[in-house]
């Protein structure tokens, strides 16, 4: 496939050009590449290198993503590519984030075709960064709607305002990693800022389905006091976004041991004082289901792959309470 030309960048004298897709703001020399590794600078104009290449594919069912309050019960196909733009020291998905990995090309007719097939209710951009797969996501995602399907972006939230508002009214649902409630955590572990996160964090809930994730890493993030401020910035926007917060697991640079089971437990508790669904992810045989915040009531039984078991009318079946759930 021929490379295809950037959107969101301004050439620069001596054929250098300035990306402004994210918030590194790279400013990038003839024939090199920004700190993604997916943009380059071809004499003065900027390229996308993983426009229509995927590394990745599955139908996975939609709480893997994990999105709890999304069509919950549903599959989605979802696809990946190459590159990020945060250098995260636990990266789970390193071998297509940092590295060149073979992909394929499939044409878009095959690639809607397997996004309504097996159930599908549309696709979810994941695995690697989807922002900086931008210009692929941003037209994949008007071929998607216009099938009247669904769009769903697993991300790191690390992109300027001007992009993200313009993919928005495309976009379905995101998951959104927050990381971290620290700006020293995001310098030191990621390698970019956390004000630019809460940015995308605030604009995405005004006009898609959000949930958010926060992997948990003893001795890093763990803190209470750091679990209540994150939790309590997170209930000043809306107390019913959902937050889950994930096991670690050993990868790519940090070598750490697990998180334990008291230490996320811990920290679920600190979080519920302000928000009304938290989950926590990556542990074995662990109460995934869905309660109302009001009475308990069981509304949502994914031990019965996430059967609605307590809403009428986006209602709890018990107490009348409001619930939101994107059905």
């Amino acid at each position: 496939m021929k490379l295809k030309e950037a959107l969101y960048y301004t050439p620069l004298e001596d054929n250098k050009v300035k990306c402004s897709l994210c918030p590194h703001g790279c400013i990038i020399e003839d024939k090199d590449v920004g700190i993604c590794k997916a943009r380059k600078n071809e004499g003065g104009k900027l390229y996308t290198l993983n426009y229509g290449k995927i590394t990745s594919y599955a139908f996975d069912p939609i709480e893997k993503k994990p999105l709890y309050h999304f069509c919950p019960g549903s599959k989605i196909f979802s696809i990946g590519s190459f590159g990020c733009n945060l250098k995260c020291e636990f990266c789970q998905n390193w071998e297509i984030a940092h590295e060149e990995p073979v992909s394929i090309e499939i044409q878009d007719e095959d690639l809607l075709s397997l996004a309504k097939s097996r159930g599908s209710i549309g696709i979810a951009y994941t695995y690697n960064e989807p922002s900086i797969w931008y210009e692929y996501v941003l037209y994949m995602s008007k071929m998607v709607k216009k099938q009247r399907l669904k769009n769903a972006l697993v991300t790191n939230g690390y992109i300027e305002k001007e992009p993200l508002e313009e993919i928005l009214p495309y976009i379905d649902a995101m998951n959104i990693d927050l990381k971290s409630f620290d700006e020293r955590y995001y310098n030191r572990l990621c390698k970019g800022k956390l004000s630019s996160v809460l940015d995308t964090i605030e604009i995405s809930r005004k006009s898609t389905w959000v949930e958010i994730t926060t992997l948990i890493i003893e001795g890093e993030n763990d803190s209470l006091d750091e679990i209540q401020k994150l939790s309590k910035w997170i209930s000043e926007i809306d107390e019913d976004i959902p937050l889950h917060l994930t096991r670690y697991h050993p990868a790519y640079k940090m070598s750490k041991p697990p998180t334990s089971y008291d230490v996320l437990t811990k920290a679920k508790d600190i979080a519920r004082e302000y928000l009304n669904y938290v989950y926590i992810g990556n542990v074995w045989g662990i109460d995934l289901n869905t309660y109302c915040p009001n009475c308990n009531n069981k509304i949502v039984d994914r031990d019965l792959s996430g059967k609605i078991v307590g809403i009428n009318n986006g209602k709890c079946t018990k107490c009348g309470e409001e619930i939101k759930i994107v059905y």
